[in-house]
C-alpha cells in the first residue's frame, strides 16, 4: 500500500508553532497522536492541545523531508504567511532574509568594534 506524505504544521496551545511530517493515509490521524500524547518526548507533548493549521500532500518522501526542513527554518512571520496562503508575503519574506547583510554597508558599523578587547582600545 502506497501512502501520501504530508507536511504540516500545528499551532501549539502556548502559540509556538511545530512543523513535522507524516507518512500515511489521513493526517488528522497524526494531529490525534499529537494530542493524545503518543510520544512523551515529543515537542507538542506538554504544548497540548493542538490544532492543524497547515498541510500539504506530496508524494514523494524525499521532497516531504526537504520542505518540513526548509519550513522548520523559517521565521514565525513567514510560517504564518504560509497558513494565510499569503504569496506575496512569503515572497517579500523571502527577500527579507538577507536584510542584516546590509548593515555592513554603513562605514560607521563596518569600522565598529566588534568584541570586547576592541572596545577597550577605543
Amino acid at each position: 500500500m502506497k501512502y501520501d506524505v504530508f507536511v504540516y504544521m500545528l499551532q501549539c496551545a502556548d502559540g509556538s508553532y511545530y512543523v513535522g511530517s507524516y507518512r500515511g493515509a489521513n493526517i488528522e490521524w497524526r494531529v490525534n497522536d499529537h494530542n493524545n500524547g503518543v510520544y512523551p518526548q515529543a515537542y507538542t507533548y506538554f504544548r497540548r492541545p493542538v490544532t492543524l493549521v497547515w498541510s500539504e500532500c506530496l508524494t514523494n518522501a524525499v521532497d516531504a523531508v526537504a520542505m518540513e526542513r526548509r519550513i522548520k527554518g523559517w521565521s514565525r512571520a513567514k510560517k504564518e504567511a504560509l497558513i494565510r496562503g499569503d504569496g506575496a508575503a512569503l515572497k517579500a519574506l523571502a527577500k527579507r532574509k538577507a536584510a542584516p547583510a546590509t548593515i555592513l554597508r554603513d562605514a560607521s558599523l563596518r569600522d565598529a568594534p566588534q568584541d570586547e578587547a576592541q572596545l577597550k582600545e577605543v
